[in-house]
């Protein structure tokens, strides 16, 4: 594929037109939901229009072949042979797939992080709930160390060791969601190596994102959201198995036609009702051609999103202005607010690198205390109810604020509670610039000051 560079292609707000946004709306969450240029637009309406006009020959002969684009064009991107990588439609489905397709024995154990994505912790639990593992949680309260947290890592392993159990699967981010903070994911998947743990790699915010070199990495299991950051249309993620691990990976996820089972003596493997496929491709490959009939046309699109993104660059120059953009707006936007980047005093001293990615997170100017007091004052003393203190309270001011967010401002910024503190995400785009980091704190100065103010109970 030919790619056309443009010249002197500029960063930021030039390239807003490029994107669907209302022309309103300033899109400073892009790590939630991702975004993706007309361009790609264009290339899945075609796409959607070819599978209506002859819908049978396209999901049957063509689709299979859009997937091995797709896929071949993420291989060369990650440095990983085509018959790794597989696509699915969110890296919540990888995480499953992974996990309800390994056999687990009483003793064997699951290790994650406290910052684990919500979802993912929920898939965790349910596989405890219903076969034998059991889970083992790495607690922290961010900011820590790189260093730290892979030494608590390899603890908590050898803690389980020493109980008589083993740890079967380690699960980590590449880049945590709430908040936004990178994860020393390699020195975390060389210490699975070193104690013979499973990496399962949750790169939700990867492909797009950091950089990713999966052959060096070597992990066991990697799955990244290709809407994210990748630019290209909802829903669509991959699935990376190294070809030692891919026996483990018997089922899609809903189980569908590629089903690989375990045969009984002189039983044969039940006839599929799709085409015959291709003899070079193995039973992995075939397995997630065709998992229940869905839209597919995202996946589609991937060979066009990273063209586009070529023609600006290419990765490196992607990555390196959005980080640029997360440190440096996050930054300008603490001093608006009065506040604080989370992590960034650490890596100022060399300690960790939470802030290596296009998040920055800025704490808000209130305090916990501060907004029981306005509620109980506000109420007319009722600030011991159940929904003015604790977690409740914490939900009701989030959900307030990014509802107002919307209408008031026509923004979104999502917020967290959390080390007893509420938190700011933004997102570095490169569509973004620091006016926008500005704005963003500024609306986040005035809803802050709203709060306060007892609009919220009013």
């Amino acid at each position: 594929m030919s790619v056309v560079k443009r010249d002197n292609t500029g960063f930021g707000h030039e390239l807003k037109k490029d994107f669907l946004f209302d022309e309103r709306f300033i899109n400073l969450n892009h790590g939630s939901f991702g975004a993706f240029p007309r361009q790609v637009q264009d290339v899945r309406r075609r796409e959607q229009e070819f599978c209506e006009a002859q819908p049978d020959p396209y999901i049957r002969y063509e689709s299979p072949l859009k997937l091995d684009q797709s896929r071949a064009a993420l291989a060369r991107l990650l440095k990983v042979p085509v018959e790794t990588v597989v696509l699915v439609k969110n890296a919540t489905t990888g995480i499953n797939t992974v996990l309800r397709a390994l056999t687990f024995a009483p003793g064997d154990h699951i290790v994650t992080f406290s910052t684990i994505y919500g979802a993912c912790g929920n898939s965790v639990r349910y596989i405890c709930e219903t076969t034998p593992a059991e889970s083992v949680t790495v607690d922290y309260t961010y900011p820590v160390s790189d260093h730290w947290l892979v030494d608590e890592f390899k603890r908590r392993v050898k803690e389980v060791a020493a109980k008589g159990g083993r740890v079967r699967l380690a699960i980590f981010d590449t880049v945590v969601s709430m908040p936004g903070l990178r994860v020393p994911f390699e020195r975390l998947t060389k210490a699975c190596k070193e104690l013979g743990v499973l990496s399962c790699v949750d790169a939700a915010h990867g492909v797009g994102h950091v950089d990713l070199d999966i052959s060096r990495l070597d992990c066991d299991f990697l799955t990244s959201n290709c809407h994210k950051w990748l630019f290209v249309p909802r829903g669509c993620a991959m699935l990376y198995v190294p070809l030692r691990n891919q026996h483990l990976i018997r089922s899609t996820i809903p189980t569908s036609h590629g089903l690989i089972p375990l045969l009984k003596e002189g039983e044969e493997k039940p006839r599929s009702p799709l085409p015959t496929p291709e003899p070079t491709k193995s039973a992995f490959e075939v397995n997630f051609e065709f998992v229940g009939t869905t839209d597919n046309t995202p996946y589609a699109c991937i060979p066009a999103a990273i063209e586009y993104r070529q023609s600006l660059g290419g990765e490196e120059k992607i990555r390196e202005y959005v980080f640029h953009l997360a440190r440096n707006g996050g930054r300008k936007a603490a001093e608006i607010l009065g506040t604080e980047v989370l992590g960034a005093a650490m890596d100022a001293r060399g300690e960790s690198r939470l802030g290596d990615c296009a998040f920055a997170n800025v704490r808000l100017p209130m305090s916990v205390a501060a907004v029981e007091q306005t509620a109980a004052r506000v109420t007319g003393g009722k600030g011991t109810s159940p929904d003015l203190k604790g977690t409740a309270l914490a939900m009701k001011v989030q959900d307030w604020v990014m509802k107002t967010m919307i209408a008031d401002y026509d923004t979104l910024i999502p917020l967290i509670l959390y080390g007893g503190e509420w938190w700011a995400r933004l997102s570095g785009q490169i569509y973004l610039d620091e006016h926008d980091f500005e704005f963003g704190a500024e609306v986040l100065k005035r809803l802050s000051e709203r709060v306060l103010l007892g609009e919220i109970w009013r």
